[in-house]
Formats: C-alpha cells, structure tokens, sequence
C-alpha cells in the first residue's frame, strides 16, 4: 500500500503538497530511483544531471526541497549548495547532500555551506523518509514563522496608518490649542500683557491669557490642568471659553453692574465658581491649579487669587522681586472650598509675571530643578526686559538648563508690563 506524504506531514503543511523537490546527480540511475521514490510518496520531482543545470533551475523556480549528490563533475554538491543558499528565495529550501563521504571534517564542511541535513549512500528508503520528515518540519515550522511576519507586517503597516492618522489630527489639535492664545501680546494701554506657550508634546493643558473687564481694569489668569495629552487640551479649551474676552456673556468672570455697565466677580469668587463647575456640572476627574489678578490700570491696584499654580511675582523696575499667594488649593479638588485673595499695587514700569510649574519643575540631565528661587535668580538677571523680550529670555535660560533637550512639561508664562501713563 502507498503511504501518502499527508501521513507524515503535518496538516497545515499538507495544504502546500505536493512538495517540489529538485534531485541532483550526474548519475541517471541514481536519479530515477530516487525519483520513483519519491514521486510514490506523492513529491512533484525535478531532475537535474549536473550542479550547474539545478543553479539554472534554482534562479527561475522555487523548490521546497532538495536531494542533492556530493561528488559531481565542474560543480560539486558543496559548492552547488553555497551558491543555492546566496540565491534570493521567498520561501526556504531543505537542502540535503548525498556523499559515500564519512569523515567528520567532510560532514562538517557540507553543513557549514548551508546543506541542513546529509545522507550517506547507498541510501535507504527507511532513513530517507525520516530525513524527509524532520524537513518537512522544518518547512512547516519556517511557512509558519513566514505567516506570522507576514501578519506582523500587516499589523505594523495598519498601526503605522492609524498612527500617521493620529499625528496629522493632533498636529491640527496643537494648531487649534496656539490658537487660543490669539495674541502673544496685548496692549491696554497703560498696561502691555505678553504669553508664552510651549505645549511639551502636540498637545497640551497650559493657558495663559487676558481680557478686559471694562476701560480701566483688565484680568490675567494662568491655568494648568493634570495630566497631559488629548484630555487635558480638551479642559483647556473649555476653559478658554469660559474666559473669553470675545463673548463676554460666557466668561465666567464678568458680569453686569448695577447701572448696567461691565463688571466682574472677585478673583476669590471666579476661583470659586469654577471650583463648583469642575465638581457638580462637568463632574470629570482632572482638576487644574489657577492664578487669577484684575488689575486696575489707572491705580495699579490688583488682586489675585492663587489656587495651587506657582507664586506670581512681582518684578519691580528697581529689580527687586517679590512673590505673592500662599499656594491655595487646585481647583476641582474639594468643594466648598475657599480662596483667598492677595492685594498687590503696581508702580511704573513694574512687571507682574505668572508661570506655570513647567517653568519651575524644568530639570536639567542631572534632575535639578530651577525651582521658585531659580526663578528669581533668571528674572534678576533679565530685568532690564519687558513683556516678550522678558519671556523669551526666559525661556532660552530653561532651555540652556535643559541642555538643549525638549520640555519635560508645557512651559506657559505671562507678564503684565505697567506704567501709569499710555506705553508707546
């Protein structure tokens, strides 16, 4: 009875047979009985009288296995093997030398030139048929391995897609998210507000920005929401809306006086309203530190409201500096909690600034912070400046500390340039 190679095989390799296999023999009797054998157990066979002839053959077709002689005449099994193994192939090739060869060293240097198995001669058809069987696993296992890199490729490329899909839509997020900073300086007249922000990544939950709330006050405000990425950008831009300057009837901060006319909540109470709009109406799991001041440009009086952003300073045009907040709570953390307001005046040519932790947090290789008195210290060396001359310096001066190495986290900072007559 004839044994089917579906009875050795494995099944999933059962569905490439029959195998192509290439015999190699300047011997015509030994290629038709290796033939026959092999064509009985079901093997589509190739026949090749010369080393030369099969390289032919090799170069223009594809051959799942091949039994190939030792000693033949102008190109031996050996050599024939090597220039087999430097062919470019898709698929793998099970390559066995035949030989009446029985010195190790000889054995040796067949596989070393890329033969997977050898067969002594005269072979049997008993250990044939095992040889045959442990390529065929060998073939398996490699159409496996194929298929699988095959469908890693395919995964890789698809992510690759939705990856590039993801940057162009987070690239256009950044876009929009600049946007919202409109004006990297604004002029009141006898106040100039400047910003900066540097998102650490496409995307960030930094703002910083500024209104009026009537001829003669303004307010700035700074926020810093947790987290980083899509979520936060998306809070930032909620806020944005709730202190607009454009659509005065959302912002959060104004309302109307007695007589009519624009007026604005307390920094504490704007601090307070927001607190209770994280908590009770979006009712989301970030929460964002805040500084807040309104400032009155005829007198130079202000309040501000800090809850969890860093100290706003002071930078008087003498040079010295002066911080301002106790610190306060986050917003978004606790309800019904309170926040306090610190008074502050500004004389002529005196400079308010507001930044975020990113600015404070900035670490250099070594994991040193600038810190609240770094801080100090840049702004001390750069306080001939104003408004964006200011906030570029400092921005240089952190990434000098950095090395040259990207932000760890959004950068974002204000300055409030004052004078009690209109500035130039």
């Amino acid at each position: 009875m004839t044994e089917h190679p579906a009875n050795f095989a494995t099944a999933a390799s059962s569905a490439f047979l029959p195998r192509k296999v290439l015999v190699v023999d300047d011997s015509r009797a030994q290629r038709t009985a290796l033939r026959l054998q092999l064509s009985r157990w079901g093997y589509e066979v190739t026949e090749a009288e010369s080393g030369q002839t099969a390289l032919s053959l090799c170069r223009k077709n594809s051959f799942d296995m091949i039994l190939s002689d030792w000693v033949m005449p102008e190109m031996d099994g050996v050599t024939f093997c090597r220039n087999f193994r430097a062919l470019e192939h898709e698929t793998y090739g099970y390559f066995v030398l035949l030989t009446s060869k029985s010195e190790k060293a000889e054995i040796a240097k067949g596989l070393e030139s890329g033969a997977d198995d050898y067969l002594t001669k005269p072979v049997t058809s008993e250990e044939l048929r095992a040889r045959l069987r442990a390529g065929e696993r060998i073939l398996h296992m490699q159409e496996e391995l194929h298929e699988k890199n095959t469908l890693v490729s395919s995964t890789l490329s698809q992510l690759q897609k939705v990856y590039d899909s993801l940057d162009r839509d987070l690239i256009e997020a950044r876009k929009l998210q600049l946007a919202l900073v409109r004006d990297r300086q604004r002029d009141y007249g006898r106040g100039k507000v400047s910003v900066v922000l540097r998102p650490s990544g496409h995307v960030g939950g930094d703002l910083v920005g500024s209104f009026a709330i009537d001829e003669g006050r303004i307010a700035v405000f700074a926020v810093d929401v947790s987290g980083h990425g899509v979520a936060s950008a998306m809070m930032t831009a909620r806020l944005a809306g709730l202190l607009t300057g454009s659509s005065p009837d959302q912002n959060i901060a104004l309302r109307k006086s007695p007589d009519g006319g624009g007026d604005a909540w307390p920094p504490s109470i704007v601090a307070r309203r927001l607190n209770e709009l994280l908590l009770e109406d979006w009712q989301v799991d970030q929460y964002f530190t805040f500084a807040y001041a309104e400032i009155d440009l005829n007198t130079g009086a202000g309040k501000l409201v800090q809850a969890g952003h860093p100290h706003p300073v002071l930078l008087r045009a003498t040079g010295e500096v002066q911080e301002l907040g106790d610190g306060g709570l986050p917003i978004g953390l606790i309800a019904n909690a309170l926040f306090e307001e610190v008074a502050f005046t500004l004389g002529a040519g005196d400079r308010l600034i507001i930044t975020s932790d990113g600015v404070t947090e900035c670490c250099n290789a070594s994991g040193q912070e600038i810190g609240q008195e770094g801080l100090v210290k840049l702004l001390q060396s750069n306080a001939k400046m104003m408004g964006l001359d200011l906030l570029e310096a400092l921005v240089w001066d952190l990434q000098t500390h950095r090395a040259g190495a990207d932000f760890d986290d959004d950068v974002s900072a204000l300055v409030v340039d004052y004078s009690p007559m209109p500035m130039p």
